[in-house]
């Protein structure tokens, strides 16, 4: 069966940045499982997986605009301490989501200097090209449940 739109796709993966240093894998665990089409992974490798059948290997480099974006310095705030109400270990690292027009988004704390907090709403794969080597484990029908839900149940999948 080929890779379409509401399949369900199940691939093992490497992902490196552009000096070979590895970001993330599935090695040593279950293999990831997508719905295809519906932008449950980054949209270029969505793209170069599209037609593929189980068992396909290959090696592809997604470019930031298909992947995360470009980094955006808009998304870099300073905000006061004040807007952490109720949290009093505040660390860098730690992530907030937070309502907008745009949907839920997800800040990181990047700095922090007495009242002022700096966030940063930027993936942190944002700017980068991003290159993946993936072997296609396993392709089959979405079932009626995946596809009201939006997204893969079940091993690899989510879990409700």
């Amino acid at each position: 069966m080929q890779i379409t739109t509401n399949t369900v796709v199940s691939i093992h993966y490497t992902l490196t940045d552009t000096s070979g240093k590895i970001i993330d894998s599935s090695e040593g665990s279950e293999p990831l499982a997508y719905l295809h089409g519906r932008g449950n992974i980054i949209p270029g490798l969505e793209k170069k997986l599209e037609g593929k059948e189980t068992g396909a290997k290959l090696s592809v480099t997604i470019p930031p605009e298909e992947a995360y974006g470009q980094h955006d310095e808009s998304l870099i705030r300073n905000v006061s301490r004040e807007a952490f109400k109720g949290i009093d270990d505040l660390q860098i690292g730690m992530q907030f989501q937070s309502q907008s027009e745009k949907g839920v988004e997800v800040f990181t704390i990047t700095e922090i200097e007495g009242e002022k907090i700096t966030i940063d709403g930027n993936h942190s794969l944002a700017g980068m090209t991003l290159a993946f080597d993936v072997e296609v484990t396993d392709v089959r029908e979405a079932t009626e449940e995946e596809l009201s839900h939006g997204h893969v149940h079940g091993p690899g999948g989510h879990q409700h």
